[in-house]
């Protein structure tokens, strides 16, 4: 197709997608304390299942993945079961979810881990800046540098969430490898200083993340195994001494797999230099050969734009998707679009979660 816009259909994987538009993974702090999905999730998801494709906030595939308070879980069948109810709302309105599988590495507390154990990297580097927990923000602590003979329970880990994610009736995951998370800290040499077979080189870095890859795309398929990168994202105290040429290397060894997309949020564009060297992640879209998502800051002209300039073939939209749940609704009409209340993000509660109003 010529010049896709926003309402052109698009195969991804097995599933034709009605439209381009993508709902963001969204961390919102709705869940119970002990990981289990609550009801009035469910009523969240399904009013955003126009979307063509949603993808869940990311999910602790192990209690040692749990980074915030009141995020839910998928290593167990309380937590599978908590989120049946949510994809039958959403296939109920037609829509498809993918689940985001996160394990957020040295982004943690010991308030937050089981029995207060140390949060755990590549290396045992502190990132600078706080945790957000039940007690409110502490510092972010050291953390324990994993052993090679453990990065196999690691794989295992996300192996069994992909498992469990369609177990709870999720269409497909998104392998989250962005943000300054685990797989995210192996990727990048500000925060991996090893010299075994997961340090030190490129290749060695992104080991693990192929690890993970493999083992999540023998459950289902990697037709319904999307992957998230954040190249120049400084978040999380995030940097490399050469972003172009790593995340450049681990595209060019994410293509084998052939995926359902590849995600790239192109979060600290504005902000160059703070991650390392900038590089224009739009690069990126020239060495993947499949479908590709771009994420940050679109709005339906310069999401039009970037299709029908051949940028991207889906757009991920953040924040416009909490504020407007019928947000391809309103784009299709040009209609006016509700403003997002940052206060109530992560508050807990319908508030600003569930009672932004759809068109009338």
């Amino acid at each position: 197709m010529t010049n896709p816009h926003l309402f052109a259909p698009l195969q991804l994987g097995p599933y034709t997608l009605p439209n381009r538009l993508v709902m963001a993974p969204l961390t919102r702090c709705r869940a119970q304390r002990d990981g289990v999905p609550t009801p009035i999730m469910a009523e969240y998801y399904a009013q955003r299942a126009s979307a063509g494709l949603i993808l869940s906030e990311a999910t602790p595939v192990t209690p040692m993945g749990v980074g915030y308070p009141l995020v839910p879980g998928i290593w167990n069948d309380a937590q599978i079961a908590g989120w049946r109810p949510i994809t039958r709302a959403v296939h109920d309105k037609g829509g498809r979810i993918f689940m985001q599988l996160w394990h957020v590495g040295r982004i943690s507390h010991p308030s937050l881990l089981p029995d207060g154990a140390t949060p755990v990297a590549p290396s045992a580097i502190a990132p600078r800046g706080e945790a957000g927990t039940y007690e409110g923000y502490k510092p972010f602590v050291t953390p324990r540098a994993l052993a090679i003979e453990e990065l196999p329970g690691i794989v295992a880990d996300y192996r069994k969430g992909a498992e469990n994610a369609l177990a709870a009736g999720f269409d497909g995951v998104e392998v989250h490898a962005a943000n300054g998370y685990l797989l995210d800290q192996f990727l990048r040499d500000g925060s991996n200083r090893r010299t075994d077979a997961y340090g030190g080189s490129i290749d060695n870095r992104a080991r693990l993340l192929l690890d993970v890859l493999d083992a999540v795309c023998s459950v289902g398929g990697a037709d319904r195994v999307g992957v998230r990168l954040s190249p120049v994202q400084p978040f999380n105290d995030m940097h490399d001494s050469n972003p172009e040429a790593t995340f450049s290397r681990v595209v060019e060894l994410l293509n084998p797999f052939k995926l359902a997309y590849l995600h790239v949020t192109e979060l600290g564009c504005d902000r160059p230099d703070l991650a390392g060297p900038y590089f224009d992640v739009k690069k990126l879209r020239r060495i993947w050969h499949g479908i590709y998502m771009a994420n940050h800051g679109y709005d339906k002209a310069s999401a039009n734009a970037a299709l029908a300039a051949g940028e991207a073939d889906l757009i991920a939209f953040g924040a416009l998707y909490i504020a407007n749940p019928d947000l391809a609704e309103r784009f299709a009409q040009d209609a006016p679009l509700n403003t997002p209340d940052p206060e109530t993000f992560y508050m807990g509660g319908a508030r600003g979660y569930t009672d932004y109003p759809a068109m009338k």
